[in-house]
């Protein structure tokens, strides 16, 4: 069956950090990424994130470039790609600005999570699909049934290892900011336990660009037969 593909767009330390060791906000990259990120997620019809990364933020980043929200109409796409929030818990603050934002939000959980949302507006769809093991290859799947063609995500470091783990990513877009943060504690793109070496996930470079002193890099999954 077909699935949401799946993009993957991070900034990280010179040293491979998305985050300090406090796990606060990563707010390092500059104007030209945060440019290269709304460009990200224009292309999508969805933006995954995990619970983490909105509680770190507040909010999520939605499409205000005019030329990007006209590409949009052109492609027939709503203004907005839907903001979907990864959480097992579904404990979250409805104070925060996220809830405020005209964007679409879904909620994907558990069914005790999704429990605390049933009766409320703040979310436009409730999908109670996590259940241990997750089986994110059906939940793409499913996201894909309801529009979702092209998903962008965001972070943090577990969700995209759950799915790097599991051979999910097709695309990883990494922007490389010139700042060391070190710290054993700190996250990384990639979290989660980790893959051996013969179990690594190959990629193909396809693109650098340099701007300023940051450097902007494109990978795609390689092909099976390349590996």
């Amino acid at each position: 069956m077909l699935r949401a593909h799946t993009t993957v767009v991070l900034a990280m330390s010179a040293d491979g950090k998305i985050a300090d060791r406090d796990r606060t906000a990563a707010r390092f990259s500059s104007a030209n990424d945060l440019k290269h990120l709304e460009t990200q997620i224009a292309q999508a019809d969805g933006v995954l994130s995990g619970a983490g990364t909105l509680r770190a933020y507040g909010t999520c980043l939605p499409v205000r470039d005019g030329a990007l929200l006209v590409q949009r109409h052109k492609a027939q796409k709503p203004p907005q790609p839907v903001q979907i929030v990864c959480s097992y818990s579904g404990q979250l603050d409805p104070q925060l600005r996220f809830f405020q934002q005209s964007v679409p939000r879904w909620l994907l959980t558990s069914e005790a999570g999704g429990d605390r949302w049933r009766q409320s507006p703040a979310f436009d769809y409730v999908a109670p699909w996590l259940r241990p093991p997750t089986d994110w290859q059906d939940i793409l799947q499913k996201l894909y049934n309801l529009g979702i063609e092209r998903l962008a995500v965001l972070g943090g470091g577990t969700l995209v290892a759950d799915l790097v783990e599991r051979d999910l990513v097709d695309e990883l877009y990494l922007t490389l900011c010139p700042l060391l943060l070190g710290g054993k504690t700190a996250p990384t793109p990639v979290d989660g336990q980790g893959l051996t070496t013969e179990l690594a996930i190959r990629l193909q470079l396809l693109e650098v660009k340099t701007m300023g002193s940051e450097v902007f890099l494109h990978y795609c999954r390689c092909h099976p037969e390349s590996d």
